[in-house]
């Protein structure tokens, strides 16, 4: 498919998916790109001191983290080189009350719910409750028809691609297909869905009309 279609499919799909998702009261948006992106998360976090990630390849391919430091923001990233399982594990928990906490999405169905699947849940755990604001970042690629859709992409898709870039030791990573493994690495162990936004914390969404993540 030329790009120039897939990027118009992408819109028309984006478009819907944005109707629903403010219909289920989430503070959605859709940007053409990874630039546009990047300026309206800056703006989003002008007020805020303390700022969370969640584990996501979609957020890093940013910049976002390097921006947010450069401006004297407080970051808690628990992917930052050479900390210890304590140290890790105390950013995460900080990441459950900052000001402001980013992580992607595994899927996102057009009809409006978000869809992710952790293996610790620090990040399904941040995404519901805690922090003063979430947002939630995707590429189009991460956009299904509805929600039944969206739990087969992760399980069909984003879950294989995602324990073989992390190098776990799964047999999705070996072979490409979620067998609902009991492996001690297995990554899908706790699954969340926004069918609204939660009550307590506002949640913003930010649609790329670009491939992102996995």
């Amino acid at each position: 498919m030329p790009h120039s279609i897939r990027q118009w499919l992408w819109e028309q799909r984006g478009r819907q998916c944005l109707a629903n998702l403010q219909k289920n009261g989430f503070d959605a948006h859709w940007v053409p790109d990874t630039e546009a992106a990047r300026t309206l998360i800056l703006n989003m976090t002008a007020q805020c001191n303390t700022i969370g990630f969640g584990g996501s390849e979609t957020v890093r391919q940013l910049g976002v983290v390097e921006a947010l430091t450069a401006k004297g923001k407080t970051i808690y990233d628990h992917w930052q080189a050479n900390l210890s399982p304590q140290e890790s594990l105390a950013i995460r928990k900080e990441q459950l009350r900052c000001d402001c906490f980013f992580c992607s999405a595994n899927a996102i169905a057009m009809t409006g719910e978000i869809v992710n699947v952790d293996g610790a849940g620090n990040r399904t755990s941040a995404m519901g409750f805690g922090p003063g604001k979430v947002v939630i970042v995707a590429g189009m690629n991460k956009v299904t028809s509805d929600l039944d859709s969206a739990l087969r992409r992760i399980r069909e898709e984003a879950g294989p691609m995602r324990a073989k870039s992390l190098g776990m030791k799964t047999p999705c990573a070996e072979t490409g297909i979620c067998s609902d493994c009991h492996a001690p690495q297995r990554i899908c162990r706790i699954t969340t869905i926004l069918h609204r936004q939660p009550m307590l914390t506002p949640t913003s969404v930010i649609l790329i009309n670009q491939a992102m993540g996995y």
